[in-house]
Formats: structure tokens, sequence, C-alpha cells
């Protein structure tokens, strides 16, 4: 993390420009942000970039499931989110009610990622093995030509979004399977699955992603991260894609969501230049060398001689 912001900080020394130091404004005061703990090893990085370029900018982050996020943004105990999804129509309202318009920017696309202990030979997944796993039609890992033993699946919070996509991606309101369990975070998700042959961990690929930072290198060299072959994919219906940058940024890749940064405070305050940063040079660069995707990718030019 600290190669990331460091590259940052070089690459952009010249171009932090002027700012008002003495008052509340886009680059100075207090910001309470909450951010969904799937995004945390990337939000701390942002955060550090942005204060240091803005040496009165104080940003203070929560980083709780994206329930408890949403609930405070709208009972307005913070100004401003990062979550992977957009603000309901109800909760839009609830906002106009006070007029208040929230600020929504899609930052980023992040991926679902599912992985298994190294001892697992179930390497690669069609997207019809994933489903039938995910809606407890597939109990057993014998039933998908492995070895004899139950599948148990591991979501890292019942208030997460991780927990949100399988609900919505595969169980359309139908309840829980049986063989589904929650810890309290990514981290624990990882754990488990290293210490369970038999588990299948469901995580956002932005804590296994960044090839240069000392937490996600620790984590991958513990679990096997699942190839998935996208059955509904006719160009390429034989190619396993793992969550890679590359293949979540092509959409081939299938289990992919965007990321927003939401603010719900007043224009001229700090909620509006640090989702500015987010959505700007430096914070898409962040993002991209954390192996996310950013929403604006970065473009290089090539010019060729003949």
């Amino acid at each position: 993390m600290k190669n990331i912001v460091g590259a940052v900080l070089v690459l952009v020394a010249m171009g932090c420009g002027n700012y008002d130091r003495t008052k509340e404004s886009i680059s100075a005061g207090n910001l309470k942000l909450g951010v969904d703990v799937s995004y945390q090893l990337m939000m701390e990085s942002q955060i550090e970039v942005f204060e240091e370029f803005y040496s009165n900018a104080h940003v203070k982050a929560q980083y709780l499931p994206e329930t408890e996020v949403i609930n405070l943004l709208l009972k307005d105990s913070i100004q401003a989110a990062v979550i992977n999804r957009r603000l309901t129509d109800e909760e839009l309202k609830m906002f106009e009610a006070k007029k208040r318009f929230p600020e929504m920017v899609r930052i980023a696309v992040d991926g679902v990622a599912f992985i298994i202990h190294p001892s697992n030979k179930d390497t690669v997944l069609t997207t019809n093995q994933v489903k039938s796993i995910m809606t407890g039609e597939v109990k057993n890992w014998s039933e998908l030509k492995g070895k004899n033993a139950p599948i148990n699946v591991v979501l890292d919070n019942k208030a997460s979004c991780n927990a949100r996509f399988i609900r919505e991606e595969f169980l359309r309101n139908a309840p829980i399977p049986e063989n589904f369990f929650a810890t309290e975070s990514n981290q624990e998700v990882i754990e488990y699955v290293a210490s369970h042959p038999e588990a299948i961990g469901v995580i956002s690929v932005s804590w296994i992603s960044d090839r240069d930072d000392s937490t996600s290198l620790s984590f991958l060299e513990k679990i096997n991260v699942v190839g998935v072959i996208d059955d509904n994919n006719q160009k390429q219906a034989k190619y396993a894609r793992k969550p890679y940058q590359a293949y979540i940024f092509d959409q081939s890749y299938p289990y992919r969501r965007d990321v927003y940064a939401i603010r719900t405070g007043l224009k001229e305050t700090l909620g509006t230049g640090f989702v500015s940063h987010l959505a700007g040079e430096k914070g898409q660069l962040i993002i991209h060398k954390m192996g996310m995707v950013a929403a604006k990718a970065p473009v290089r030019t090539i010019k060729i001689k003949q």
C-alpha cells in the first residue's frame, strides 16, 4: 500500500495547486465517511494521499457492512459513503424530504471472488456450477466430481454487499441455504477458507488484487481463487476467467459490480473535494494501481514510427 501511495505522490506532486487553508471548504475541514469494509484497503490509501496533499483536510472513516453505512448516511451521522450500489428511489426520497440532493459518482468496478482451500482441486467452475452451489442445489463437492465432502459457503457478514450480491444474483428472494454462514469480515472469510478444505468463500476482489501490498500477498498465499467459465459467453465458452483486472475490464469475468462514492453534504464542503479526488486523476490512479478497475480507465497513447 505504501508503494502505491508513494508512486501517486511522486506522479502528481507538481499538480496539487492552491487551496483554502483557513476555513471549511472542498480542501479543508472534517469529513465523516462511511466505507463498505470490502474497500478498506483501497480507501486507506485514498485517504492517506488526500490528506498528504491537503494538510487541513481530515477524513475520519468508519469501515462497516453496507447496511450499516447506508443507515448512518440516512441518519446524517456521516456526510459521504463508498459502497457498491446507488441509492434507491426510496432512499433518495428520504433525502429530498430534507431538501438534500445526494451526488452519486461511479469510481470503480469491483469483482466478486470465490476462494477455496489450496487442497481443493475444483479450481475452475462454470457459472451454472457456481449458481448450483450458491442456491444450495449442490451441497457436496462430489456432485461436481470432486472429493466427498460437504460444501460450506462462507460470507463476510449478513449485512454486507457480498451477502446482498448472493441474494440478488442467485437466490432471488429465496431463503439462504442451510450450509451458508457468515463471519465478521473479508479477512475472517479468507482465514476460515485457509483452514477448512471443504469451504468456499465469497469476498471482494479488492482484498486480493493489490500485488504490491503485503496484506493482499499474504492472503493469496493461503487460498486459491476460483476461475469461472461463463456458460453464457458463446465467444469464449471454454476459457476460465479469474477476477483479474483485465478480465473485469473486458467483462469476460461474469461477477462484476460498480463502486460509488456518495456525497450528501453541502457542495462547498470537504465531501465534495474528497469525492472529486476519488473520481479524479489521483484517485483513479490509486484504484488502478491496486488492481481494481478504475471508472476512468488510464489511457496511454503510443506513437508508431515506420
